[in-house]
């Protein structure tokens, strides 16, 4: 399996501005993802901290 480009802690960065108000759009523009990244990030890391998410 390949490992992400993306660290914990880049992921929770991602998904915490787009908690804070920033389309959706222009946060994976910004971060060089797709959507589809995102809403599976969303899907899996919603809530965590980047410490809870190594488990």
């Amino acid at each position: 399996m390949e490992r992400s480009k993306f660290s914990e802690a880049q992921i929770a960065f991602v998904l915490k501005q787009a908690e804070d108000g920033t389309t959706i759009g222009e946060v994976c523009r910004k971060a060089g993802i797709s959507d589809a990244t995102f809403y599976a990030w969303r899907k899996k890391y919603a809530g965590l901290t980047p410490s809870e998410m190594r488990r």
